[in-house]
């Protein structure tokens, strides 16, 4: 029995239309995934002046926003935060954040208009840094 030409070719069509469906839920779930990972991203107080001076390193990663930053504390303050890598999307404008911190001396400050994740994002990576276990990178 011979197949006819518009079979296959409807066949060729429903099998791209069925990735191109299984391919857009797997997109659509990641979306999901990475709007609850910032979602329920949370910010702990740390008081600055504890930290002891030296260059720490941190990074977070939400999926589609990725950031490494380097900060510098000298004397009980932060007095440089360096993003040693920002995967963003749409939100570089963010990067402003940095700033904001280092004039209120605290890691929760208000975020970027547009770049809310972001910058929730870049918090964290500083949040990371104070935080972590090990000596500081160099003093």
């Amino acid at each position: 029995m011979k197949v006819s030409r518009n079979r296959i070719l409807l066949s060729i069509v429903l099998f791209l239309f069925l990735i191109g469906m299984g391919s857009t839920a797997i997109y659509l779930k990641s979306v999901a995934d990475y709007k609850k990972a910032v979602r329920e991203t949370t910010l702990n107080d740390i008081n600055i002046s504890d930290v002891p001076d030296g260059i720490y390193v941190g990074e977070y990663d939400v999926d589609f926003i990725y950031v490494k930053v380097e900060v510098t504390v000298r004397n009980g303050a932060i007095t440089a935060i360096d993003i040693l890598e920002h995967k963003n999307g749409r939100g570089k404008s963010a990067e402003i954040v940095t700033d904001r911190i280092i004039e209120k001396q605290q890691i929760e400050v208000d975020a970027v208009s547009g770049a809310t994740n972001s910058s929730i994002v870049i918090e964290k990576a500083v949040e990371n840094a104070l935080t972590r276990p090990s000596p500081p990178a160099s003093s």
